[in-house]
């Protein structure tokens, strides 16, 4: 299906589940490599912008959350970027989807300011990326704030459901480091100077604009690896936590069996089926018994000067 949006000569196509026509059309119309129309077939695509005599056909990288809204997954955002048009292909990030509606709304109440966005190619990818960059800023704020809740949570939740946090957050932290670190070098090549565009520099300066997005995306991978650190210090601090808590309950048992075992040892011995001193007398019983709440008290002292507690 081809949604098309069309402001004086600035064309955006957006092709969300492309059929085999769909890319014959991208052939015959628009020449595009024969390569890069397989990489729109394909997923699982590494990140990469190949440029050509005119166009660019990028392969970004956005991370978005499931519909358990739980886990981090990853979407391709696959543009073919030439001097009059931007071309979408494919099932985008969720976001490129919504900031295309609101461009088509908004060119149809005549804002002033959507009208600037599609004056050039170049501005229109930039304002993509943009909104791309606030949404994934969005999301990184999120896992900022579960790996702060960790930290709240560590000393006063169940092991159980610390263990299930930690392992999903750190699953999702690894997730976008993988994502982030080889998009960075695509990125520098727009702030670098490496890719060109379409406009005339004199016109509009765009490598500032692309500074901007390398800025943000520099600051979320910066982000990302102090979230990194975190996590694995948290979660360095929860195994401390259980190991301690492991050993006091190890302790307690330990005093308990230490304790009960000589006065196992004595009833066990004035149990046996044979004939002692006084066993027709009451008074024994109660002499044994006052032998062992002083063997008790006695230990329990003695534990507790040499533990210093």
């Amino acid at each position: 299906m081809i949604e098309t949006i069309q402001y004086k000569s600035i064309r955006w196509l957006d092709i969300t589940n492309p059929s085999e026509d769909d890319y014959r059309l991208l052939l015959d119309e628009y020449q595009f490599h024969p390569l890069d129309i397989e990489d729109c077939r394909g997923t699982n695509q590494r990140p990469k912008i190949d440029e050509y005599d005119d166009y660019y056909f990028l392969i970004l990288h956005f991370p978005y959350f499931d519909n358990s809204n739980k886990f981090i997954r990853i979407r391709e955002v696959k543009i073919f970027w030439g001097r009059d048009y931007i071309i979408t292909v494919g099932k985008a990030h969720w976001a490129v989807k919504k900031f295309f509606d609101e461009i088509q709304e908004d060119l149809s109440e005549g804002d002033e300011e959507t009208r600037e966005m599609m004056a050039t190619s170049d501005q229109l990818l930039y304002h993509i990326l943009n909104r791309l960059m606030l949404e994934t800023n969005t999301l990184i704020m999120r896992v900022g704030a579960e790996v702060d809740l960790i930290n709240y949570d560590i000393f006063n939740k169940r092991a159980r459901s610390i263990i299930e946090q930690i392992s999903v957050t750190r699953r999702n932290i690894i997730l976008l480091n993988t994502t982030f670190k080889p998009q960075l070098r695509v990125l520098h090549m727009f702030e670098s100077g490496g890719i060109k565009g379409f406009v005339d520099p004199e016109l509009i300066d765009m490598e500032d604009y692309w500074g901007n997005i390398l800025d943000q995306y520099q600051k979320m991978f910066d982000s990302i690896e102090d979230y990194g650190e975190l996590i694995e210090g948290l979660s360095q601090t929860f195994d401390s936590l259980l190991t301690n808590r492991t050993n006091e309950i190890m302790r307690v048992l330990t005093y308990f069996s230490t304790i009960m075992l000589p006065l196992t040892v004595v009833t066990g011995f004035f149990g046996m089926n044979v004939d002692f001193p006084f066993t027709a007398s009451t008074t024994a019983f109660w002499i044994i018994l006052g032998v062992l709440v002083l063997m008790t008290f006695g230990l329990i002292i003695f534990f507790r000067h040499r533990t210093g507690r």
